[in-house]
């Protein structure tokens, strides 16, 4: 039995108890019957004190800072104040984990934790909307990226408010484990397992207002799901809509954050991931069950967005074994 993959959530006071549960949840939950990867999760903090949370919570740590050296992921939640100066050798031990090579991760405010660090200066960065100019101000050298869910720059990640949270979350999952592993999880969420677009769509909108065009668009990303193995283009997609092109484009965005071509593109890729874990299929049917056509295509996506090959990601991956399968496997992807 491979051992159990090591997270290590920091906590100090002002930590926000949400981000917490988020990474609690994520991988504090045994979810091994349900073939989802097994995870070591402890709270480390500087000493065995009881860590006081907002809402009258506290948090048992149950490891101290040297743990870090043994962890293979870092989190460090976001702040109730997201000036709240974090203890120095918190600080020390953050920028000791980063030069040993080790993943570091902050939900929300925690971008402000690794910035005091020093571990941001010079980086790209991302934390929730109305805390970007914050971070500016405070931080000058970081290099904020507004519209981002989630970025990555030297190992550091970075996500957006809240939700976005979850997203990075399994996403980290998605990286160290797979899709299906990630998928797993997300389902005993309830939550997508995968969001496309950026925080844009929330900035100054955060309640829009409901309209026809919600359901239309809805219903035509249900198409294009059951569909992804067709060609599929954007004329069509809005003909489907009833809409012209440019006001389809111009409503999918503002919806889901993506443009209509970016979305067919994470949905194909997250097709292939799932029936190149899933599945024994040769590579060109898994290509073609997924939307890319021709192995090759698939192959070029592959590398510029997730820096991996189909035949790589298989090997990382694969949930079952050529002995195992049946004889063309199984899908997932409409035929």
């Amino acid at each position: 039995m491979d051992p159990a993959y090591r997270v290590a959530l920091v906590a100090f006071p002002g930590i926000r108890a949400f981000d917490v549960s988020v990474i609690t949840e994520v991988w504090g939950t045994d979810r091994t019957d349900r073939g989802a990867p097994a995870f070591d999760l402890r709270r480390v903090a500087v000493d065995s004190a009881s860590v006081p949370m907002r809402g009258g919570l506290a948090l048992a740590p149950d490891r101290t800072l040297t743990w870090l050296s043994r962890a293979d992921l870092i989190l460090v939640p976001g702040l109730d104040d997201h000036l709240t100066p974090a203890p120095a050798a918190v600080l020390d031990a953050l920028r000791r984990a980063h030069a040993r090579g080790t993943t570091l991760a902050a939900l929300c405010g925690g971008a402000f934790t690794l910035a005091q660090a020093g571990l941001l200066d010079g980086r790209r960065a991302i934390t929730h909307w109305n805390l970007i100019d914050l971070l500016r101000t405070h931080h000058p050298r970081v290099s904020v990226v507004p519209d981002a869910l989630f970025i990555e720059d030297d190992n550091i990640w970075t996500a957006a408010g809240t939700a976005a949270g979850i997203d990075l979350c399994l996403h980290l999952v998605r990286r160290s484990h797979g899709a299906e592993a990630a998928a797993t999880i997300a389902r005993s969420m309830v939550t997508a397992p995968i969001r496309t677009g950026t925080q844009a769509q929330f900035i100054e909108h955060p309640t829009p207002r409901a309209d026809r065009d919600a359901d239309t668009l809805a219903a035509v990303r249900d198409h294009a799901l059951r569909h992804l193995h067709e060609p599929l283009t954007v004329a069509g997609l809005a003909a489907r809509a009833g809409m012209s092109p440019r006001s389809f484009a111009r409503h999918f965005t503002a919806e889901t954050g993506a443009t209509p071509l970016r979305w067919l593109l994470d949905q194909r890729i997250a097709a292939a991931q799932k029936l190149l874990e899933r599945t024994d299929l040769p590579m060109p049917e898994v290509a073609r069950r997924s939307g890319f056509g021709s192995e090759v295509t698939m192959r070029q996506h592959f590398a510029s967005r997730l820096a991996t090959s189909p035949r790589a990601y298989r090997t990382a991956f694969s949930t079952r074994s050529v002995a195992d399968s049946g004889a063309g496997g199984s899908s997932p992807i409409a035929r």
